[in-house]
């Protein structure tokens, strides 16, 4: 988890005195082409920009632009009025005099500004657009002007026309030049001449050429970014043109001609089930089939008191709850295109419901090897929101900037997950974690890690008919599992409800009350009813007040002391929690800071003010623990993420915490369903070593072990004696396997008689993911102290940091993306992906800035917008239907890259459950793995980018996954040619040929 800390409320700072860099531009000529890119350098004189802004997402009443010469002083607020230019851009001209650049800011007149997200624009000279906070340089007006009447004189020959038409798809772009040359004529200067949207996907421009019957083309988006066809350039002719993914149609018809009206219903939805459980029936069925698409579906239900029924669903599963008891319930379905067009209804399902239960309906997990599930993970709060009328923006809403972008921080639901399965269901990916579920509470809220009811779901991430339960049986029906993020560390600044909570006494002084609700007596926080006074979710006063109430255990209570808040207000003691304030018991809480990362006191004291440290090993607080989440595994989860699970000792793990969660879940579940509940701790340690700065105590691999001694019978001492011990035996004492590794060419069974019940992260290949080589050697060199490496989820980057520690997401490259992916769906362990990386989503932002930035800004950015639409998945990695925004979000290069390494992972059981080695192997990333049960013998080498040779394997017939190519080894000896960047090599042993289709890495 981000140790999101408390922030006290700061007056908003001005926009416009945000510093921008000077940004610079280096366009180099396209390869291949070796005319000249650059007009002849005119004589020194003022250097003027012409600045173009798209004005469609914005449709304000007038634009101004607020700029300043680098290096000079800006125009008056709110600047200059700009003028139309032509459709949906306004443009204005200024003189930069000497300077080389300006900076630059927009707004409409009446106080709404576009600033860049508090950096500017920082602008260069002459055609600049700015489009939806894009920089690029072209003139996307050129050839719209009318054209003036002409003086009448001889008729001449008809000019030849080519009309150009350019797929942008694939690329992203927000903008398209067309530099181009008439065959025996000059090429345009650089970058060439805007090109108008057309439609959706689609550019355009019309192109005079005079004499010459055709012309010579690349495209580039106006930042350095070219297509050039490879370095051929492309070959056009007169009439109708269309270029898209380097293919050239001559005399085509108009991509964006109107589309035939589409008239024809999909097929009704085939196997429609229903099972009753108690009082609830979930209804699954496959997608209908549609020429265009199917968008939703329709649900109605007939029996019962309350007649028929209808409901709209957007995924191919519905989960029915609160039917009356004993009743029989009918359901039909029938599916529903983007034209509103309605098949025929499916065959009906009837269930009978039974008794309600005493306790919520139980689901079950599928209990399969964790090993085979790759992990999408998804800030619930952020994804994709289903049922807006849950979404609140919380105390901060306004100061940290959500509110002017329309953007609270609860946005996203279990309604948006579910609606969006199919999605994550499409990229491959069968298991999801989702961040913290119970009802937390603090200033900053949404990402869940400040719990303080965990008895109880938050209500901001359900909506009726999308309950919790309802997510789990959802997924479970496509065959999906869930991961919970679960804290036992801390609860919230507000203690836990039915553990321990702080009484709370609010004040409303003269500088305070714009901050602090009145107390409600009687209102118990839920995180969702608004305060009718202020319109904001209620937050019921706080910790401090005038009045030192009877009963107070606080030091000093309200007496000032030497803090101001942003605003300059003064702080008193006792109006937020300390550890060392008396405020919380002892018995319950821990009563220190922490002061030494890697020391003791890390494990017994607390991360921040606003996460109230829990003593975990009191058995008061263990048995509060173990009774929550009892309730989510009854729910039928498949396995818990550990939030700070380096901040418990390992034998309060041991002892207490991983075998309650093996007995509930063989209870509930069996014992199959035990051994794959799958839990992974986060044991954050940020080194690029194997030991955390020497600590055993503070490393990953330690906590996958059981204890090697005993230790006193009270946990606390217990804690103590084993830290003194393990940090005495040092690194180089500690357990060693060979769990994870081949016995020359042979499978051996693994040794878990020594397993704790903890996996874990792993954090050194994610720290060294700054290239995927690095993360792969680094990965290795720890494996041998795992109890058993490969069941460790290994991603590049989090909701928390990038490689080496970095704030920011991930930003080497789409290379470099497909390379580390490559090696992560290859490699032990288990691939997990950061929601939206699969579109390099926020690439370079920084991950959290808490309340004082906007989160549109940061890493944990909505991403509902990349998926809006409808989406069918068929199976894993195969999207059948996919309309509107998603449909082009699917298209994107990593998108079919993960894809396709889903559908190959999935296909050879070496690549999931596989023990490895090196041995007989020359390459960097090259290693062969083997998984061997029952009648399952599964052998794979595996090259990553580059070339490898493989000596000593069995002799027999070997076949790429990725290409088809059938190699016959009789000599033990295979050599493989280096595939390319991002690309890799796959020859299976006695394999099934090729997987899947060739891709933009992949082939």
């Amino acid at each position: 988890m981000t140790r999101t800390r408390r922030r006290l409320p700061t007056r908003p700072v001005a926009a416009l005195a945000a510093a921008a860099g000077i940004l610079g531009l280096v366009v180099a000529a396209p390869p291949g082409d070796t005319s000249p890119r650059t007009a002849p350098v005119a004589a020194a004189a003022d250097s003027t920009a012409t600045v173009f802004y798209w004005t469609k997402t914005k449709n304000w009443s007038a634009y101004k632009l607020h700029w300043a010469p680098d290096g000079g002083s800006w125009t008056t607020v709110p600047g200059v009025a700009m003028e139309a230019a032509c459709t949906d851009w306004v443009k204005k001209t200024v003189t930069l005099g000497a300077a080389t650049g300006l900076q630059a800011t927009f707004n409409n007149g009446s106080g709404t500004w576009d600033n860049n997200g508090g950096k500017n624009y920082a602008l260069g000279t002459g055609n600049i657009t700015v489009k939806d906070g894009v920089i690029a340089h072209s003139d996307p007006c050129a050839g719209t002007e009318p054209t003036p009447t002409p003086t009448p004189t001889p008729t001449p020959s008809a000019s030849a026309k080519a009309t150009v038409y350019y797929s942008t798809e694939a690329l992203g772009w927000s903008t398209v030049n067309l530099h181009y040359q008439p065959a025996g004529g000059a090429w345009t200067a650089v970058p060439g001449v805007g090109m108008q949207t057309a439609c959706t996907g689609w550019w355009k421009r019309e192109v005079d050429l005079g004499t010459a019957t055709s012309l010579k083309a690349a495209f580039n988006n106006g930042n350095g970014t070219w297509d050039n066809n490879g370095g051929s350039d492309y070959a056009i002719g007169t009439g109708v043109s269309t270029v898209r993914n380097n293919v050239v149609t001559a005399n085509a018809a108009d991509p964006c001609a109107a589309a035939v009206p589409d008239t024809q219903a999909p097929t009704a939805p085939p196997r429609v089930t229903a099972a009753a459980d108690g009082v609830s029936v979930l209804l699954t069925w496959d997608p209908a089939t549609d020429d265009r698409g199917v968008t939703k579906y329709q649900v109605t239900r007939t029996g019962g008191t309350a007649g028929t029924v209808v409901t709209d669903v957007g995924s191919t599963v519905f989960s029915d709850t609160n039917l009356a008891e004993r009743t029989t319930y009918s359901y039909t379905v029938k599916a529903v295109d983007a034209a509103g067009n309605v098949s025929v209804a499916s065959a009906a399902a009837s269930a009978t419901t039974g008794d309600r239960p005493a306790t919520p309906a139980t689901g079950k997990p599928l209990g399969t090897d964790p090993r085979k599930d790759p992990i999408y993970f998804v800030l619930t709060a952020r994804f994709n929101d289903g049922d807006p009328s849950n979404n609140r923006g919380g105390s901060q809403h306004t100061k940290s900037g959500n509110a002017a972008n329309d953007d609270p921080m609860f946005r996203g639901d279990f309604k948006g997950l579910v609606q969006k399965l199919d999605y994550v269901k499409g990229l491959g990916f069968s298991a999801i974690w989702v961040t913290p579920v119970v009802l937390n509470r603090s200033d900053y809220d949404y990402h869940g890690y400040h719990g303080y009811d965990f008895y109880k779901v938050d209500p901001r991430l359900e909506s009726a008919g999308a309950s919790y339960q309802d997510l789990i049986d959802a997924a479970h029906a496509k065959g999906m599992k869930i991961y919970q993020d679960v804290v036992y560390n801390h609860s919230s600044r507000w203690g836990a409800k039915g553990l321990f909570t702080p009484t709370v006494y609010g004040v409303r002084d003269s500088q305070w009350s714009w901050y602090y609700d009145e107390k409600q007596p009687g209102f118990e926080y839920d995180g969702l009813t608004i305060d009718s006074k202020t319109g904001k979710s209620y937050y019921n006063g706080d910790m401090w007040s005038t009045a030192e109430p009877a009963g107070n255990t606080c030091v000093n209570w309200g007496t000032p002391t030497q803090y101001t808040s942003p605003e300059g207000y003064r702080i008193y003691n006792c109006q937020w929690p300390s550890p060392t304030s008396g405020m919380f018991p002892k018995a319950l809480y821990h009563q220190c800071w922490i002061g030494n990362w890697e020391g003791e006191d890390s494990r017994s004291c607390w991360l921040h003010d606003d996460l109230a440290d829990f003593n975990t090993e009191n058995p008061t607080v263990q048995n509060h623990l173990i009774g929550a989440y009892d309730k989510y595994i009854d729910m039928g989860v498949d396995g818990f993420r550990v939030d700070t699970a380096v901040h418990i000792p390992r034998t309060t793990w041991n002892r207490r915490f991983l075998p309650a969660i093996q007995e509930r879940v063989t209870q509930r579940h069996g014992a199959e369903a035990a051994k794959n509940f799958f839990v992974f701790g986060e044991v954050a340690a940020f080194v690029n070593d194997k030991w955390n700065r020497g600590s055993v105590n503070h490393s990953a691999q330690f906590y996958t072990w059981k204890e090697r001694k005993e230790y006193d019978a009270d946990d606390t001492k217990a804690a103590l004696e084993m830290y003194d011990y393990e940090q005495q035996q040092g690194t180089g004492s500690q357990p060693t396997s060979t769990n994870a590794f081949l016995n020359g060419n042979s499978y051996h069974t693994p040794d878990h008689s020594r397993f704790s019940g903890m996996n874990v992260i792993d954090m050194r290949m994610h720290m060294n993911f700054g290239d995927a080589p690095n993360a792969f050697h680094n990965g290795k060199d720890s494996d041998d102290s795992y109890n058993d490496a490969t069941y460790n989820v290994v991603y590049v980057d989090s909701h928390d940091y990038g490689p080496n520690k970095s704030s920011e997401r991930y930003a080497g490259g789409t290379d470099a993306w497909a390379e580390n992916m490559s090696l992560m769906w290859t490699f032990r362990g288990i691939p997990t992906l950061y929601y939206g990386s699969e579109i390099e989503f926020q690439k370079g932002k920084k991950i959290d800035c808490g309340p004082t930035c906007p989160l549109a800004t940061t890493g944990r950015a909505y991403f509902g917008d990349h998926v809006a639409g409808s989406v069918t998945a068929s199976d894993f990695s195969q999207v059948s239907a996919a309309s509107g925004t998603v449909a082009t979000t699917l298209q994107q290069p990593l998108v079919k890259h993960v894809q396709r390494l889903n559908q190959i992972r999935r296909a050879i059981p070496a690549l999931q459950m596989g023990q490895y080695s090196t041995e007989g192997i020359s390459g960097d990333m090259a290693f062969k793995r083997r998984y061997t049960s029952g009648t399952t013998d599964s052998f794979a080498l595996v090259a990553i980018s580059g070339g490898a040779t493989y000596t000593g394997i069995p002799n027999g017939t070997y076949t790429d996954a990725v290409t088809g190519d059938v190699r016959a080894v009789t000599n033990g000896t295979l050599t493989v040619a280096a595939p390319g960047k991002g690309n890799l090599r796959v020859y299976v042993l006695n394999g099934t040929g090729r997987i899947g289709a060739a891709g933009p890495y992949l082939k």
